[in-house]
């Protein structure tokens, strides 16, 4: 039996990224932002407010990180989205993260976090508040690479977010492969 539930963008799983970026004083900030996906091969989108500190830090830098949090970093994932840099300028202190600089663009690297891709500011629509943003180097903790140096879900853990019931959820375990399961069908 199936239901109709109310109108509401179910679009599972949804990332828990957090977007870095360095003020006019070189002072890094951070927040989580679960409304974003890939829109081209080497660009993101995310939807974000403007009001956020994280866009008015962007839109002069033109330039940001995006970080996927993993299940060991809910708690400050989870802080950094919770408190806002325009209340609590230095709200990063509080999350026990190390902070360095990006060898690419004018944005922080979030060394906690072990997958983070640098972006360069392709576009930010203030009516839709969507960012785009191109990545120009994705740089990745070893913990969570394989063997040929690629990503491997099962060591990096990424959390993602559930609109519905607000939780945080794991990913991670392999259920099949893409561009082959399918075949068995043909």
């Amino acid at each position: 039996m199936r239901k109709n539930l109310k109108p509401k963008a179910y679009v599972y799983p949804l990332p828990v990224l957090i977007v870095g970026t360095y003020d006019e004083n070189g002072v890094a900030d951070a927040m989580n932002a679960a409304w974003g996906t890939v829109c081209d091969n080497a660009q993101v989108s995310i939807c974000l407010s403007a009001t956020h500190k994280t866009v008015k830090n962007l839109l002069k830098t033109k330039a940001f990180t995006v970080a996927m949090a993993d299940v060991k970093n809910i708690i400050p994932a989870d802080y950094v989205g919770v408190v806002s840099a325009n209340e609590e300028p230095n709200k990063l202190a509080k999350t026990g993260w190390k902070i360095t600089k990006s060898n690419f663009i004018n944005a922080p690297i979030i060394e906690d976090l072990p997958l983070v891709l640098e972006c360069k500011l392709v576009s930010y629509d203030p009516d839709t508040e969507i960012c785009i943003g191109e990545v120009v180097n994705v740089n990745a903790d070893e913990s969570i690479l394989d063997e040929k140096g690629k990503v491997d879900l099962t060591k990096f853990k990424p959390i993602c977010y559930d609109c519905d019931t607000y939780g945080y959820y794991s990913l991670g375990e392999k259920v099949g492969q893409a561009f082959s399961d399918g075949l068995k069908l043909k």
